[in-house]
């Protein structure tokens, strides 16, 4: 189904209550041990995580930073057949260092006021030596418990989204339903990851996924999760990668999950192979149609790897597109 056409809709709930894990992960500048207050006893304490929250109509939207990675040799992951140096060059063309990235990490909350909707869960707890994982800290900055989340909704399955789902062995939104594909699910649950580089990840999902799964309603393209959010597939990153369209008194948000997963090197170069991208020509080929809705109608969209707060604008450009960050748009 086209992106840009109506889809079919039904109602999964009523309008209220019917790994790849890489290190390592810093946050906030990166977590510079000289920039850390102390407590009461002289131990050394991170700063609060980064928050951001805007309206999006009727709908209130936060945006938690659960950690971020500063890599080296952004050609092995992006552009992949491509020489090094051109890779650099665009970098370097956007002002941006041509030999090494940063990732950050954007699990969001959206309050439409009769539903409080967390989209996907960060790194979770195996990430906090590195400082990651750091979600539940910014809900309580945002002042949320973990009791507030009435709805999780997973993009995809892949660590860096779900690892939060569990703290403790036990579930970290204790009175949370949960939404998640159904190809995503039967595609890492199955045993025929095991033995696959694919295992790590499909173990993840048996820890923290599974057990969530009485819970859970399994969902397909078009699917209405609760009234103004709608999923769409958008395969490619991952068998069944799914994204979401907001829509509240006319606004429009789309979570475009890993659709793209460099501000640069994604949006302008979309044919771009990327490194975890498990089908990349279907992932390439996700890009551009998605992509190419959102600048065609102008609206606002939340990449789950973009530049913290991680939402903006695109448009097109004769190779790809250009990101233009928000401001303050949805403060007015």
């Amino acid at each position: 189904m086209p992106l840009s056409q109506p889809m079919k809709r039904r109602t999964l709930f009523g309008t209220v209550g019917a790994g790849l894990l890489a290190a390592p992960f810093v946050s906030n500048g990166f977590l510079n041990p000289a920039a850390m207050a102390a407590d009461e006893k002289g131990k050394a304490m991170s700063p609060p995580p980064d928050i951001n929250r805007f309206k999006l109509g009727g709908f209130t939207v936060t945006v938690v930073k659960d950690g971020a990675r500063p890599s080296d040799k952004p050609q092995e992951t992006y552009g992949l057949k491509q020489e090094p140096a051109e890779v650099a060059a665009l970098l370097k063309e956007n002002f941006l260092p041509g030999d090494r990235f940063v990732n950050t990490f954007s699990p969001t909350v959206v309050d439409t006021g009769k539903e409080v909707v967390l989209f996907d869960t960060g790194l979770g707890a195996g990430a906090r030596a590195q400082g990651g994982g750091r979600l539940l800290e910014g809900l309580a900055e945002a002042g949320y418990k973990p009791d507030d989340i009435s709805l999780v909704v997973l993009t995809h399955m892949h660590g860096d989204h779900i690892g939060g789902l569990m703290e403790n062995n036990a579930p970290a939104f204790p009175k949370a339903r949960y939404v998640a594909g159904q190809i995503e699910y039967d595609f890492w649950k199955d045993k025929a990851r095991e033995g696959t580089p694919a295992e790590g990840n499909h173990k993840m999902v048996l820890s923290n996924v599974v057990p969530l799964a009485e819970k859970t309603t399994f969902i397909d393209d078009g699917a209405t999760v609760v009234p103004g959010i709608t999923a769409m597939l958008a395969v490619g990153h991952t068998p069944g990668h799914m994204i979401f369209r907001l829509e509240s008194e006319g606004r429009h948000l789309v979570m475009t999950g890993d659709t793209a997963n460099h501000y640069v090197l994604s949006l302008q170069r979309p044919d771009w192979e990327v490194r975890f991208d498990m089908d990349k020509a279907k992932a390439a080929a996700t890009r551009k149609r998605v992509f190419d809705m959102i600048a065609s109608e102008k609206v606002a969209f939340l990449g789950y790897h973009m530049p913290f707060p991680a939402v903006g604008f695109v448009e097109k450009m004769e190779t790809g597109y250009r990101f233009v960050p928000k401001t303050y748009q949805f403060d007015l």
